[in-house]
């Protein structure tokens, strides 16, 4: 069997990441930052010989695609699978108004309790891995042998990160998720392997990394 190699990467930076507002599936574009960073992306990826490019819906995401699509000469298959998490009562706060006004919940949050839905309308960690592992298989089985760009999301990359690694859920983050950042794994059968994370060098100013 032969194995795919998926290169990720974080959207563009917006003007919410840059005032550390919570997202989620909020749709915000990217800010003049986010557009120069997916062009340089785009530039980036352009060599690596990709067959497919799938996306996120979410704007910031499809904004990003939308570049790389243009240097890969490839046309992007949006997937609800690869969506930020659902941050419920969070979305639209920042990350210290969400603390402030809602503590207890914010606690069960930040101490990464996989179970723990947040309130209205929001995921668990537990969902949250169980779409984005069932897509990345997904990808990965349609494409054996191949090399294909998922242009996804911070919350999405940490699952992944943990995914391949082995690493728990609970587990506090050890690891930077820039945004426009180049991610690569790879999946051969069952088997998930980092090849490499973080990669900011196509970069004039490294990505945000504003996540918990």
């Amino acid at each position: 069997m032969e194995a795919t190699r998926i290169c990720l990467v974080r959207h563009g930076e917006t003007s919410w990441n840059a005032e550390q507002r919570i997202q989620g599936n909020i749709d915000v574009g990217l800010d003049s930052a986010g557009q120069a960073q997916a062009e340089a992306a785009a530039e980036w990826l352009s060599a690596i010989g990709a067959t497919a490019l799938y996306s996120s819906d979410l704007l910031r995401a499809r904004q990003t695609a939308m570049r790389i699509a243009g240097a890969l000469s490839l046309v992007p298959i949006m997937r609800p699978e690869f969506r930020e998490r659902r941050y419920g009562l969070f979305e639209g706060l920042t990350y210290e108004q969400s603390r402030s006004r809602y503590p207890d919940v914010y606690e069960l949050f930040e101490r990464r309790e996989p179970d723990f839905v947040i309130p209205y309308g929001g995921e668990s960690l537990r969902q949250l891995r169980q779409r984005v592992t069932d897509g990345l298989r997904r990808v990965a089985d349609d494409h054996r042998g191949e090399t294909v760009v998922v242009v996804t999301h911070g919350g999405v990359l940490d699952i992944v990160n943990r995914l391949v690694r082995g690493t728990s859920l609970r587990q506090p983050r050890d690891f930077l998720i820039p945004n426009a950042g180049i991610n690569w794994v790879s999946a051969d059968g069952d088997r998930w392997s980092l090849e490499a994370w973080g990669l900011t060098d196509h970069l004039a100013m490294v990505g945000l990394d504003e996540l918990p």
